[in-house]
């Protein structure tokens, strides 16, 4: 054990969201997504909280139960792995999640009322990447939900938008931005993106990449038309 713990900062990881991975999955990338995982040469990690958004719960309601066993055969096949896998505790995570997201949801107020920013698979995702920062384990958050996104990045953008989206006067408590700086993200259209260039993307008539953009967008991924044209010019 010890010597696995020392070895453990030349690992990279992407600690993903449920926004990601039901985008992978709605559009049915799984096989590509298994691909991504081989080339990537590290680990693909989910939370507690995000198995039981994306597999526990879904696979109770049948319009979703499909979806779910996909991602839950990706646990079991160890394509996705638990923060265990490092040696993180996941009674700390659940802690320290609860704590993350009671801060991040009395961040921004409306009326002196407070806002909900985010949830617990969101929270947990940040939680894990502190982890593995303390770690020395070089990590990035998948994440296709602008919020969570933004309010590591900007988090004065974060009350524009909100005070534009709910249409009345915001209030921030600013000494809680700290508290999200620093993350690094990636998004599903990033990552489709990467499988289209590394050539794990197996069709070749039509318009791929533009296809295969807007289809992360309409699943859910927070990208704008001018995004994808500027990484439709990429190639």
């Amino acid at each position: 054990m010890k010597s696995q713990i020392q070895k453990s900062p030349s690992e990279k990881v992407i600690v993903f969201d449920s926004s990601s991975l039901i985008n992978f999955a709605m559009n049915g990338m799984i096989q590509e997504f298994v691909e991504l995982k081989k080339i990537f040469n590290g680990k693909f990690l989910i939370t507690k909280e995000v198995k039981e958004e994306i597999i526990d719960r879904p696979m109770t309601i049948k319009r979703f139960e499909l979806e779910a066993l996909k991602l839950k055969q990706l646990l079991d096949e160890k394509v996705l792995e638990m923060p265990s896998s490092l040696n993180l505790d996941e009674n700390k995570i659940s802690q320290m999640t609860k704590e993350i997201m009671n801060t991040a949801n009395n961040t921004f107020f409306g009326h002196k009322n407070a806002i909900h920013i985010i949830d617990l698979g969101e929270a947990s995702c940040l939680v894990v990447s502190k982890l593995l920062d303390e770690k020395g384990i070089k990590n990035v958050i998948s994440a296709d939900e602008r919020t969570i996104r933004i309010l590591s990045e900007k988090p004065e953008n974060t009350l524009a938008i909100l005070q534009k989206k709910l249409h009345t006067p915001i209030t921030s408590d600013r000494k809680n931005y700290e508290h999200f700086r620093g993350f690094k993200f990636i998004r599903s259209s990033e990552l489709m993106y990467i499988a289209y260039k590394k050539g794990l993307i197996k069709l070749k008539n039509g318009n791929v990449l533009d296809a295969l953009l807007y289809a992360v967008k309409f699943n859910g991924c927070s990208i704008s038309d001018e995004e994808i044209s500027e990484i439709k010019k990429l190639g």
